[in-house]
């Protein structure tokens, strides 16, 4: 019998295309038949392709890796994997998820910002967590989000460190 728990994650991933001309719906398509049929596409800004997944699994890590793997193999050659979210977020990206006005966050304790007034999502739950109140309350509905965070910033140090 297995004991580990399934738990669902909540992750974006961005890709950088090698060509900014590519067609919009075969890209949809090849999403869809390589098992990212899940995912909410973005395709908004040139050049940048956006999957945002919920996802379960045992471990985030593990999780992410198949999602990008399935995305890289329906995206054409070149395609780079450019970032994992939620790593570095802003106070209205945290308020936006618990659906709290960003004044809420600023009366809390919170971690000190990481780069450019942006947190890492990873140490913001333990810190909101701690602390009474409305914005503890809204944490329950934002835990995927914050479950994919520690996957996310260890992803996205590897990627950094590839160049």
């Amino acid at each position: 019998m297995n004991d580990a728990q399934i738990e669902e994650f909540e992750f974006d991933l961005v890709f950088a295309l090698p060509r900014k001309d590519l067609d919009e719906d075969v890209i949809i398509d090849a999403l869809f038949e390589t098992g990212c049929d899940d995912a909410v596409v973005g395709l908004g800004a040139q050049g940048l392709v956006g999957l945002a997944f919920t996802r379960g699994g045992e471990d985030a890590e593990a999780v992410i890796a198949d999602a990008v793997k399935a995305a890289l193999s329906a995206l054409p050659q070149g395609t780079k994997l450019r970032e994992v979210k939620p790593d570095l977020v802003s106070q209205g990206e945290v308020a936006a998820r618990l659906r709290v006005s960003r004044q809420a966050l600023q009366k809390r304790d919170l971690p000190p910002p990481s780069i450019g007034g942006l947190y890492r999502a990873s140490e913001m739950f333990a810190s909101l967590d701690a602390q009474p109140g409305k914005v503890k309350d809204a944490l329950r509905g934002a835990r995927s989000w914050f479950a994919a965070a520690p996957a996310a910033q260890r992803l996205n140090a590897r990627l950094s460190l590839e160049g």
